[in-house]
């Protein structure tokens, strides 16, 4: 075992910034076909921890009355639950986002769903009006059968069960799905019986019985098939990676045309590591934060910026959820369902709606909700909480009588949505008026899904803490002009930096980014490993 000092000596092959399923799932790759690699992670290796909070939101931990978690001072407990703990700024209010840092990234939270994209989503220009004002590329750089082979290997290597949606393309070979949940059964025939195609989600997870599907905090049932535990546990325990977990990278240095240095802080301590290539992959918000930082004499407007587009096209899905009152009762914590029969409609594309699976308990969607209150109406806070108690009652009753579903609607890339790299980051994001059109018709349609059931709409898309499926910040195509990196996710103008998280998306799509942020990983870690 290296120390931190020898490691600080070496030249890495391949330094990789960031452990969710783009970082780990490259550096597994490459690791695994012999090459040197260094994990760079700003929170903590959670695997190796014993205090790691597993199996509970650490919102449970604080004593009853206590300060919402998300609020400056309980950055450490956030961590140890996995969970981003720095502030973002919007519009003068600051949050903290529901994301992962830690050993898999948000993929150590997520509800494990890892869904191909349509054909068509790598041809957007196609589905939407030529006068919708967005930054739409006519294609991206790589066509669907481009990464058809590398979706196949990102199912098996993430061991996702699940059944093939029959409106799309081809037959993934897919371990088999649980058993549904009697809500969730009796959902899917009532969609069939209205004449659509639902389906069994293909989710990243293992068949262990009581499975809670453990979607916003850590599994602690060895069933969640997240980046750490598929890729980069195995890339150190059995090909010799190297993890530098709490370890923060501050800056990259750079010459006109390469990465000399990773500026890390570590141990209370700041210094440079090196390597033939460096991998970012810090997320679509840390990754674009990151280059805009690293500016220097060649790079005035942030490295690999020649384009000026460096954290601009941000996008993030406009999700909302239904509480649906189905006559079958029982918990359905699991993402188990899905339909894409409105990801293309009249003309345009809206997206999938698919089981949401469980929210937080109420208590801490009460605190939620009493921060965004006090953020918009501070003088509300007080008769808040007087009610808060009821309310929150009332909150849990409701939930367990009924099953919650997500409609994903794919939003649209536009230059003014971007990052600022801070302190503290910032995100400048709203909807535009094409995409409010196309999300009243997916609210329309999805009420009509739904009929005659009772359901209680809970709009979210407006919101811009929903964070979880950021992507765009770096996008990729063959012009240097009009795009970050090249078709291989290179910086165009830097020759030894890449970026394989889903900053690169040119567009959303309308589904879960998982499976191809996993995907793309794996193409380019195979053109990495060609002589």
């Amino acid at each position: 075992m290296q120390s931190i000092e020898e490691i600080r000596r070496n030249t890495w092959e391949y330094i990789v910034i960031g452990t969710g399923v783009g970082g780990a799932t490259a550096g597994y790759a490459l690791a695994r076909a012999g090459r040197s690699v260094l994990f760079l992670e700003k929170g903590h290796a959670l695997f190796d921890r014993h205090d790691a909070l597993r199996g509970r939101y650490p919102e449970l931990e604080l004593p009853p009355g206590a300060p919402p978690l998300a609020t400056p001072g309980h950055a450490p407990l956030l961590a140890l639950g996995g969970r981003f703990f720095d502030e973002i700024e919007d519009q003068g209010n600051r949050f903290v986002p529901f994301l992962g840092c830690g050993t898999g990234g948000s993929s150590a939270l997520y509800g494990m769903a890892m869904e191909r994209f349509f054909p068509a989503d790598f041809e957007p220009r196609k589905s939407f009006p030529v006068d919708v004002g967005a930054s739409l590329p006519d294609a991206w750089p790589i066509a669907y059968d481009d990464l058809s082979p590398f979706y196949a290997q990102a199912e098996g290597l993430y061991r996702v069960r699940g059944q093939p949606d029959p409106l799309r393309p081809g037959h993934p070979d897919l371990l088999p799905p649980r058993k549904p949940s009697a809500p969730n059964a009796e959902l899917s025939a009532h969609f069939g019986s209205k004449g659509l195609h639902p389906y069994r989600l293909p989710l990243a997870c293992e068949a262990v019985a009581d499975c809670q599907c453990c979607q916003g905090y850590l599994c602690d049932h060895d069933c969640k098939n997240d980046a750490a535990r598929i890729c980069l546990e195995p890339a150190i325990r059995n090909h010799g990676a190297r993890l530098l977990d709490a370890c923060e990278v501050v800056r990259l240095e750079a010459t006109a045309d390469e990465v000399s240095e990773v500026i890390c802080h570590h141990g209370g301590q700041t210094f440079g590591l090196r390597a033939a290539r460096v991998i970012l992959a810090a997320g679509a918000l840390g990754s674009p934060a990151l280059l805009l930082r690293s500016k220097n004499d060649h790079w005035p407007r942030g490295l690999a910026n020649g384009s000026g587009l460096v954290g601009r096209n941000l996008m993030r899905h406009c999700v909302d959820l239904y509480l649906v009152f189905t006559r079958a009762s029982g918990p359905s914590p699991m993402k188990e369902l899905a339909f894409s029969d409105l990801y293309q409609f009249a003309g345009t594309k809206l997206g999938t709606v698919q089981s949401f699976g469980m929210l937080p308990p109420a208590p801490i969607l009460m605190a939620t909700v009493g921060k965004e209150l006090h953020d918009a109406a501070p003088w509300l806070s007080p008769l808040f909480n007087l009610v808060r108690p009821i309310a929150g009652a009332a909150l849990a009753a409701l939930l367990r009588r009924g099953v919650l579903l997500a409609a994903i609607m794919e939003d649209l890339p536009y230059a003014d949505n971007r990052i600022t790299p801070g302190p503290p980051l910032g995100i400048q994001y709203r909807l535009h008026d094409p995409d409010r059109i196309r999300l009243a018709t997916f609210r329309k349609q999805v009420g009509q899904a739904l009929k005659p059931y009772r359901y209680l709409p809970l709009h979210q898309a407006e919101k811009n803490t929903m964070l979880a499926h950021a992507c765009g910040t770096c996008r990729f195509g063959d012009d240097p002009a009009s795009s970050v990196l090249d078709r291989f996710n290179r910086a165009h103008e830097v020759d030894n930096l890449y970026v394989v998280d889903g900053s690169f998306f040119p567009s959303s799509a309308g589904t879960n980014p998982a499976l191809t942020i996993a995907a793309n990983a794996l193409r380019v870690a195979e053109r990495l490993l060609r002589p």
